[in-house]
């Protein structure tokens, strides 16, 4: 059985089990977290759109933030170069019940 959820404009495909960092959601560790379900897969058929009730639980593990990505840009022959760094920050969530 998994799902596909939605969060932070992105979706995932998820089961029970899984561990997944998403965007932020400022969220205290060991709290649930209740997830929006666009479609459910019991393992015959697939189930979407208005017809899904079902529920994803997920429990906050930690919030931090990934390792930086780098951003160098260089114009050849003009001496413009630009370099900048980023890192994002997450929540690791831990899947632990998908309810039909």
């Amino acid at each position: 059985m998994y799902a596909i959820i939605k969060t932070g404009g992105k979706q995932y495909k998820v089961t029970e089990g899984d561990y997944l960092n998403v965007d932020k959601l400022s969220k205290d560790p060991k709290e649930t977290v209740e997830l929006d379900v666009i479609a459910v897969n019991d393992g015959k058929t697939l189930i979407t759109g208005a017809d899904v009730k079902s529920t994803v639980t997920a429990e906050v593990i930690v919030e931090g933030r990934d390792k930086k990505v780098i951003i160098y840009k260089k114009r050849r022959r003009k001496d413009s170069k630009l370099k900048r760094g980023f890192r994002r920050s997450f929540t690791r969530l831990k899947i632990t019940k998908i309810a039909l």
